[in-house]
């Protein structure tokens, strides 16, 4: 098994350093940047203007990153009069760490559908929730929100996008390399790396290549590019993504 990881810095490199000292051989090419987001300098005046109760969500790693960074730097605290939610248990861990607050998050994966069916996401009508994302992504949390009866606003806290490479050049290197086995952590990067290799190495090497991916939703898209091996870790942290490539701990 040659191991291709796609998820960005820093979880990508710590999950090729993990891999190649178990023997693996693995490599690392992130599909994707980040950069601050255009909202971030309003997140101190945005979650001031929360009232007690409200609710705040946490939908990625890298919105805590960014979002912690700019309110050290404003000399701003995570007020302790809202409550907290985070799209998983490893961006839950990461907020914690960093603010010492609590925080929910579901137990058995990371998505939108299932931070929804949290219970105390069930009666909150007349709150309002604060959601710290990067720039575009899903709108289904915001939608159901809006249904529950919440009045909902955005702070895009970082920007994502896309790193280039030449698709041809990178498609044969990768190839040549032997690399069998994939490891994509999102729906964009899925797109993007599909798009990004030419038709001739899609059909020859890319879609024969086994894929690790973080959800069924992420599977079902593979399914419908083409991928037929395709695993499912149970959430997007390494520890899972180490299991779900059949590796031992």
């Amino acid at each position: 098994m040659t191991i291709l990881v796609t998820r960005p810095s820093p979880a990508g490199e710590a999950l090729v350093s993990r891999l190649r000292a178990m023997g693996r051989v693995a490599f690392h090419s992130p599909l994707i940047d980040f950069a601050p987001g255009n909202q971030l300098a309003s997140l101190p005046n945005l979650l001031s203007s929360l009232n007690q109760q409200d609710l705040v969500f946490v939908l990625s790693q890298h919105a805590v990153s960014y979002a912690d960074r700019i309110l050290r730097q404003s000399a701003t605290n995570w007020p302790d009069t809202v409550n907290y939610f985070a799209i998983g248990r490893t961006t839950g861990l990461i907020f914690h760490r960093v603010s010492s607050l609590p925080v929910l998050y579901p137990q058995d994966g990371e998505t939108s559908e299932m931070l929804l069916n949290l219970p105390a996401l069930q009666r909150i009508q007349g709150k309002k929730a604060l959601i710290l994302r990067g720039n575009g992504g899903r709108e289904l949390l915001a939608e159901t929100l809006t249904e529950r009866g919440v009045h909902v606003t955005y702070c895009e806290c970082y920007q994502r996008s896309p790193v280039f490479y030449d698709g041809s050049e990178q498609s044969a290197l990768w190839q040549r390399a032997g690399i069998d086995t994939l490891v994509v952590t999102s729906g964009e990067m899925l797109q993007q790396l599909y798009q990004l290799v030419p038709d001739y190495y899609r059909h020859s090497w890319l879609l024969h290549c086994n894929l690790v991916v973080v959800s069924e939703r992420l599977a079902a898209l593979a399914r419908q590019l083409g991928w037929s091996a395709i695993r499912v870790a149970g959430n997007a942290d390494n520890d899972a993504l180490i299991r779900a490539l059949q590796l031992p701990d």
